[in-house]
């Protein structure tokens, strides 16, 4: 069974991420008539990228361990404000329906049933001894509860 492994405590210099988009297909008849079909109500594909710039070797080291821990054995990354949401603005604002807004919760997909794996192996540089930049890129999935 699939565990969390959450990341190190090291704060991103850099970050992208893309929420993804909802499976969908669109059909166009030889009249130009279009149809839209939609697969389901969650996102897919959703993407995170994050940089580290002069980070130790020791926390490159834990960056690449935790790699190791998450691909072992099929299971998932989580990110609080401490790691790969460090930075990111914790109070949100008001939405339509009343609820608050929050970009840290809404790139954390703690809600969505998407769940963050490493999407390709950490790229570990060395730019001085003992120093490192590190980049690392994650793939959100959409797994059952």
């Amino acid at each position: 069974m699939a565990t969390e492994k959450p990341f190190p405590t090291i704060k991103p210099s850099s970050r992208r991420y893309n929420p993804g988009e909802y499976p969908s297909t669109t059909f166009e008849s030889l009249d130009g008539t279009k149809t839209h079909l939609r697969y389901g109500n969650k996102r897919v594909n959703a993407t995170l990228q994050l940089g580290f710039s002069g980070i130790t070797d020791a926390q490159a080291y834990e960056i690449l361990e935790n790699y190791r821990e998450v691909n072992s054995n099929w299971n998932y990354v989580t990110f609080n404000q401490d790691s790969g949401l460090a930075g990111v603005g914790g109070t949100g604002h008001t939405m339509p329906d009343g609820s608050l807004g929050n970009l840290a919760a809404y790139m954390d997909e703690t809600n969505t049933g998407l769940k963050w794996r490493y999407s390709a192996p950490p790229s570990v540089t060395s730019v001085f001894p003992g120093t490192s930049n590190v980049s690392c890129s994650f793939v959100a999935c959409l797994d059952s509860p």
